[in-house]
């Protein structure tokens, strides 16, 4: 099991524990586990990621803490769009959707505000960002 697998676990874990709370790096942020299909694998995958609220819909960025390469997550998307996503004790079915141009901005602007360190992420990569809408299907 890899070094994030395993941390990616312990939080997971921590989620479902405490109804969504968490400590560490995650503590205090709005937190949630997105369940996708792998794309290769079609294994069901559980990654927790920092959200945005948008009105009804809930955003997610494919940040990858700034790594030149996109998250598996964002892959599996991609190839899946329907996917699960848990926040404290409500669990739902959503669609996932890559949203650009001004939209993007708008929203990509906002989780900066928020969380300045999104900027950073920003920085290290060549790569724009990724983000994306999930919009409640269940």
């Amino acid at each position: 099991m890899s070094e994030s697998n395993n941390f990616n676990d312990k939080v997971i874990a921590e989620f479902r524990a405490n109804e969504g709370k968490v400590g560490g790096p995650f503590e205090g942020a709005p937190l949630l586990l997105l369940q996708t299909t792998g794309a290769k694998s079609g294994q069901q995958r559980i990654s927790p990621l920092v959200y945005l609220a948008d009105d009804d819909r809930i955003v997610i960025f494919g940040s990858n803490a700034g790594r030149p390469r996109h998250s598996a997550w964002y892959h599996n998307i991609l190839a899946n769009p329907s996917v699960t996503i848990e926040i404290g004790t409500d669990k739902y079915d959503a669609t996932a959707s890559v949203v650009t141009g001004e939209e993007r901005e708008r929203l990509w602007k906002a989780q900066v505000a928020v969380a300045p360190y999104f900027a950073d992420y920003q920085a290290k990569t060549d790569r724009e960002i990724p983000v994306i809408v999930l919009e409640r299907t269940g």
